[in-house]
Formats: structure tokens, sequence, C-alpha cells
């Protein structure tokens, strides 16, 4: 068998910019390092029965009658007006409307009155506190959530903490310590059905479908994405669920998620195991096809690594002119035997075509695998980061430069994290999710308006100013006792006194109510006490 290293092309420089950077492998070994990087399959995925319902028959050919020509037949837009006054907090409004916020309000409220009514309840319990959330109190939790991001500390009590160390007075005088600890308590997303010993309930994220579903909607209902797109898996940090050796957090809950280059979130699922709507045979097929639905038959080109290709993914997917790009693994079905078998030498590369499919072979310090639906067996010049140029093939510079929208949008994540580990695995979905509507507010924000360089933390500081706006502070002035203008005073604190001495409220009494307060007006006969401006305001009325 012959070997060639194929026909050459010239990639300018700026194309292959991201060869590198974007995929976090070195120049040097491009993607053997993805062929390396062998993801444990899920526990309930059979590689070798992926397609054991249909009978493929791949004629295998070293030539060639060109790929099938797909043009792409939609267009990359925003779907809806500029929200609002094209405000940070106008786009983040848009992924978390009023709506969701008010089925959280009342999933939320539902849940509050089923734990008071539990009879381990005591006294002290902080939810004989309760009053029901509303909406612009669920925007001040958030706020202060995604603030705690922005300024980590290692207790959750430190951000109320008066210490001259922390000293958060924008999250104090926004909500008590034990009100968010509360909201945080009660939080959730569904009925919370109790649940029945003799049923099994085979929908494992019952808990969160609301914030995955509305999540999805709204973004296919706000933006079209471009041509190429990407499949990748994400962890987020959970001890008892899912284990990937090679991911910064080996233990967790799988994400799986359709992404623009540039981190920008289209559509995703979580991984639910076995019994769940993707799980069995053929487990990445039902991935990718669920991920890409509304999606096929436009012309897209679909980049995904060897944990989703195959040949009868690739054939599937060419039908529903969709493409498809990216390494391969070597126990795969259907492989042509020329090109498994092929031992190379550095920079030789041997290919076979079959049903506008082509799989490729490419040695360089380590050999890569590889397929594609839309490039031939081309070698291309690449340059890397230094400007020296390098020969690959072209379907490994695109799957380069296209590949790295999940790990931007969990780069960009991991810059202000906002969980903690107290939290219950849905109360820390809903948290990741919250994060993800963040950073796809932020890449619509960027497309909205192209001109700008606002940062992603100038983005985050101005959306959480906005839900946290400052409160009207009272204009307290010392006292004066020998002025005819009234104002009210704050009664002083007595010496060998720790605390204030309050007194009644002299409007509420008159009102029937009984009310203590630590202000006064100097001027009145007799200094009487009175709560501040509403009652002040109606005795001097």
């Amino acid at each position: 068998m012959s070997h060639s290293p194929g026909t050459s092309r010239e990639i300018p420089a700026g194309d292959s910019d991201l060869d590198s950077d974007a995929t976090g492998y070195s120049d040097d070994s491009d993607l053997d390092a993805a062929q390396a990087h062998q993801e444990p399959l899920p526990d309930d995925h059979d590689s070798d029965n992926d397609d054991v319902e249909y009978n493929y028959d791949f004629d295998w050919s070293p030539n060639t009658i060109g790929m099938r020509n797909i043009p792409f037949t939609k267009e990359n837009k925003i779907l809806i007006p500029t929200p609002g006054n094209n405000e940070p907090i106008d786009w983040f409004s848009v992924l978390f409307d009023d709506v969701l916020l008010e089925k959280i309000c009342s999933y939320t409220n539902a849940y509050a009155w089923t734990v008071f009514e539990l009879p381990t309840l005591t006294p002290k319990s902080r939810i004989n506190k309760w009053v029901d959330l509303t909406v612009p109190e669920l925007k001040t939790f958030i706020g202060v959530l995604l603030h705690m991001g922005t300024v980590r500390t290692n207790r959750l009590s430190d951000y109320w903490n008066k210490h001259r160390f922390f000293n958060f007075e924008a999250i104090r005088e926004q909500m008590s310590r034990d009100r968010w600890l509360l909201i945080m308590r009660c939080l959730h997303f569904s009925k919370n059905a109790q649940v029945n010993v003799n049923e099994q309930n085979d929908n494992r994220l019952e808990k969160v479908d609301l914030l995955i579903s509305t999540f999805n909607s709204v973004m296919s209902t706000v933006y079209y994405p471009g041509k190429e797109l990407s499949i990748d898996e994400s962890m987020m940090l959970w001890r008892v669920r899912q284990y990937i050796k090679n991911k910064k957090h080996k233990y967790g809950i799988k994400f799986y998620s359709l992404c623009e280059p540039d981190g920008l979130c289209i559509r995703f699922t979580i991984y639910s195991g076995k019994g769940g709507e993707l799980s069995g045979v053929g487990h990445t097929n039902k991935v990718v096809m669920h991920l890409m639905r509304h999606r096929l038959g436009v012309g897209h080109s679909l980049y995904m690594d060897n944990y989703y290709n195959s040949v009868p993914l690739a054939a599937t997917l060419l039908r529903e002119s969709t493409y498809c790009t990216g390494t391969l693994r070597a126990d795969r079905k259907y492989l042509p035997e020329e090109v498994k078998t092929a031992v190379l030498k550095k920079g030789e590369t041997v290919a076979r075509y079959a049903q506008g499919i082509a799989v490729a072979k490419w040695k360089d310090k380590r050999t890569v695998l590889y397929i594609s639906t839309e490039f031939e067996n081309e070698m291309a010049v690449s340059h890397n980061r230094y400007g020296q140029p390098r020969q690959k093939p072209l379907a490994i510079i695109h799957y380069n430069a296209e590949m790295s929208g999940v790990d931007r949008h969990d780069q960009l994540m991991a810059y202000y994290p906002a969980e903690h580990k107290s939290l219950r695995w849905y109360k820390k979905v809903f948290v990741h999710i919250l994060q993800m509507g963040f950073i796809n507010a932020f890449r619509l924000y960027k497309k909205s308006n192209p001109a700008t360089k606002k940062s992603l933390y100038d983005f985050r500081i101005d959306l959480v100013h906005a839900l946290l706006p400052p409160k009207e502070r009272l204009l307290l002035r010392p006292v004066q006792r020998n002025q005819n203008r009234h104002v009210i005073s704050k009664i002083p604190k007595l010496p060998n006194k720790a605390r204030v001495s309050r007194r009644r409220c002299k409007q509420c009494q008159t009102e029937g109510r009984e009310t203590r307060t630590i202000y006064f007006c100097a001027q009145c006969d007799g200094e009487p006490g009175l709560c501040a401006l509403a009652c002040f305001d109606k005795w001097h009325a």
C-alpha cells in the first residue's frame, strides 16, 4: 500500500490562530492529544451495538468523486427586536423572564408550606418566618447569588459580616442573611410530589425539567446560529453522578451542549443515566440527534470528538443535509480495514471514501484517525502562534478552529463560579444554568453591540448593579433642638449602654399599633418617637 501526503493548499495565518489556543493542544501534538483523550462511555452505552438495528454496506474506495455540496440556507441572526435599552439586564431578562420567575416563585412558595407543615419543626426554625416569595425579591436573590461569584468568601455568612475585612454593604442592605438562606432552603422548580415506594419515576430530571426546557425554548426563539456548530460534554462538580477521568471535575453531572465556536450555548441536555430518554443502545447518536433537533436539513457543519463520531452517524447526518467532522475511535464499526491497519510514517496520510464520507488517518507525533463528510483528505498549510507553517489535513485545521465552543463556554463560566458545596443537586444545577444564561446574555449583548468593548467582568458588574439597585439612604442629621424646621434624628446611645433605648412611635400609637423606634423629632414638644419617613411625615402633616 502506498501512502501519499496528499494535495496541499495554503491557509492564511488568521484562519489558524485558534489552532492551539481554542482546543488547548500544543502546536506539535495537535489532534494527537484529542485522539488519546478517550472518555469512558456511560454505563448503559454499548459501542459495539450502536448500530445493531441497521445494516450498513460501505464500499470503501481510495478515490473520491468529490464531497457532497450542501449550501447553508439559514441566516445567522438575532430573531427578536433589541430588548429594552439594550443593556446587560435587558438581555439577561430575555433568558430569565418574569414568566419563568413567576413559576419558580410559585413552586418555591408551595414547597415552603410543605416544609412548614413538617412534624419535626421547632419554634426557632427559620421557616416560621416565611413570607411568600415574589418576583422582585427573587431577582434580588439572584443578584446576590451572582455577586457571590464575583467576590468569593469561604463562608456564606461572611457576606453579611460587618467586620471591616468583609462589610458587603451592597448585599446587607438588599436582603438579610436569614431571608436569603431561607429562600435557598425552599428554592424549587417543580411540584414536590410525594414519593410512592411502589411506583418508579423514570424521569430523574423532573426537578429541573422546567429550567432545561425553558432555556432551550428561549434560545430557539431568540437566536439562530451560524453554520459551524460543535457538540461536547462538560461536567458540573457533583460527587455521586458520572465519572470522567480526563475532566477537571472528574465526578459530576454531565451536560451535553451544542455551541457556537465563540462559546454561545444553543441547546443542552443532562445525562440522566439508565432509563432516561437518551439512554440505551446508540446513546451518543441519540444525544446528537436530540441536540440538533430543528437544525437539520439546512447545511450546518457539525464538529464532534471521538466520543460521538461513527460512520453510521455521519451517514445519517449527511442524509439530513448536515456535515460532520471530527476524530474517530478505532473500535467503531464499518471502518475501512486499509485505514485501520495502515502503518504510517510521520507526515503520511491514508484515506478511503464511500457515500460522501471520508475516513482518514494522519501520523504526526502520534496517529490521528478522523472522519469528515465535508473535507477530502487534503493537506493544507497552517501557521501556529509563532507564525511557523505546518502541513496538516484540512479537516483537522477546521476541527481545531471550530471545536472549541463548549470549552470556551466552560472557561467563561469558571471565571466567576457561584456554586456552593452545600447545595442539593437540583439547586446546583439551577446555579449552573443561571451562569450559562449569564454567558449567553453576554454573547448576545456583544452580537447586538458589535462595536462595544465591554468585558465579561464589566458586563457582570452592570448586571448585578441592575439587579441590586442602591437603596435610598435615610439622611440623618445631628440632634438640633433649637431649630424651627423639624428634621428626623436618631436617638443617641447612652453611656454604658450596649444598645439604643427605643421609644414608642406616637403616630403608630394613635393608629392603634404598638411600635418601637430608634428615631424621634427633637423639635416637637416632648421629643416624640416616630418611625422613619412614613410616620414622621404623617405626624407633621
